[in-house]
């Protein structure tokens, strides 16, 4: 076999390097910046990290590591980002894979042979061919903001949450409004209300549940069985789920948060320990969307208004492949709306030996499951197990689709969801049913005709 291309070295690129040395692929790694880590290195010089110095993850140490590398056992629960880039350190050391990542290097540009391989060009004037390409560039680097803009002219600082960094800026009494309520802007807002004595206010167009990173004295994600929990049917899940929040938090509004009428589940949730209890002192003012933007403050939809020095837009990202050109791969160009539909978040029907690794947002840590999303298409390379035909391929594809579009509200930001469990479970089983030469039927679904498999 040919060597293998891997774009990036985050936490997603280096778990495919490892997996593909595990199976005997010869590969290159190539990263733009000078060490590994991606979005967990804070300052990372490839530009692209969103990492902020406060930052925390938010599923614990024991859900988010890699299967056969345990984070070690004086971690926290929830470990701060220098803490995770020296796991990844410690990892990429471990299972010798950082002498096969080439740094400073960015690919610049792809394109398909009709031998199926691909030309790969980098920044640095190299050209080599690959019989495939593991796409691990990550989708938190490119920054959105609001489409079409909020009328009015603001004359304050703005900026977007992918370039916060330390609170400095909202000292000694700078008024401060974030728009979004994700977790970057759970964790600003928080931050902002420890060290301004300025107005702190978020705004949000839809809200969202608030969750907290404990239940009952136990990390979120270790309450109960959540793997057994995940098989349930899912108004099963939203009820107990919201049983266990009233029950441990109460009520949003006894903070001045507004509760959303969509049931928990219905989005990617919004993890914080400390969010409703500065809202509950009064520290943060909740709002909903902007209606205006004024010199110095802003009118929000319900005619209420706030002065504002500071605009920080957390907003979420956009899904961008630069290295994939619009002539070559103009399925890929997808800014606006985040929307590339893969089968199994890994593979697109019409273009074979090109995967994406860790392009998902689980309800849950992504480092597990772009493991194992590596291992899959080790399996695939190797040619023991294989992929189905084409029709099945777009057929599963829609189906998926439906089913995330009936769970969550469609927006740009669900796009890319998965439930962790089920999608591990359902990797799971294209590694034990998909082997070659071997065709299966299910029940009201088409034929699964095997692909051809590079060897």
């Amino acid at each position: 076999m040919k060597k293998v291309c891997i774009i990036g070295a985050g936490s997603s690129g280096i778990a495919a390097a490892k997996v593909l040395k595990d199976y005997g692929i010869a590969y290159d790694c190539f990263e733009k910046g000078s060490q590994i880590g991606g979005n967990w290195r804070y300052g990372n010089d490839n530009g692209m990290s969103s990492a902020y110095w406060s930052l925390h993850i938010n599923t614990s140490r024991e859900k988010m590591a890699y299967s056969d590398f345990p984070m070690p056992s004086h971690y926290p629960d929830f470990p701060h980002h220098t803490q995770i880039i020296a796991y990844f350190e410690d990892y990429v050391r471990h299972f010798g894979c950082k002498d096969h990542i080439q740094f400073n290097t960015e690919v610049t540009h792809i394109e398909p042979q009709e031998d199926g391989s691909y030309m790969v060009r980098t920044d640095q004037g190299q050209v080599f061919n690959y019989a495939a390409i593991l796409v691990a560039n990550g989708h938190h680097w490119k920054p959105r903001y609001p489409q079409p803009d909020f009328p009015g002219k603001f004359k304050g600082e703005v900026m977007h949450s992918h370039f916060y960094k330390t609170p400095d800026l909202f000292r000694p009494d700078k008024n401060v409004l974030i728009v979004g309520i994700g977790n970057s802007a759970l964790d600003i807002a928080s931050e902002a209300a420890r060290h301004t004595r300025g107005k702190v206010t978020l705004s949000t167009r839809s809200g969202a549940h608030i969750i907290p990173k404990y239940i009952f004295g136990k990390p979120l994600d270790q309450f109960g069985n959540p793997e057994s929990a995940s098989e349930w049917p899912l108004y099963w899940q939203q009820a107990i789920y919201q049983l266990i929040l009233r029950l441990s938090r109460g009520k949003q509004e006894t903070y001045g948060v507004p509760t959303p009428k969509r049931p928990v589940f219905s989005e990617h949730p919004s993890v914080s320990q400390d969010f409703l209890s500065l809202a509950g002192h009064g520290r943060i003012q909740v709002k909903p969307n902007i209606k205006k933007l004024k010199a110095d403050y802003v009118q929000f939809q319900d005619g209420s208004e706030a002065p504002v020095d500071i605009l920080i837009y957390a907003t979420g990202y956009e899904v961008s492949f630069p290295f994939l050109g619009p002539e070559e791969f103009p399925e890929f160009q997808i800014e606006e709306n985040n929307n590339l539909q893969l089968y199994q978040r890994v593979v697109h029907p019409d273009y074979p030996n090109l995967y994406f690794i860790g392009l998902c947002q689980p309800l849950g840590a992504i480092m597990p499951l772009a493991e194992l999303q590596s291992i899959w298409v080790a399996k695939l390379l190797r040619g023991t197990v294989a992929l189905p035909g084409s029709n099945y391929l777009r057929w599963k594809i829609e189906e998926e689709a439906k089913k995330m579009n009936k769970q969550y509200i469609q927006s740009a930001r669900h796009t890319l969801q998965v439930n962790f469990y089920t999608y591990k479970k359902e990797l799971e089983l294209e590694m034990k049913r998909m082997r070659t030469g071997k065709t299966i039927q299910l029940a009201k679904r088409p034929p699964l005709e095997l692909a051809s498999v590079r060897k």
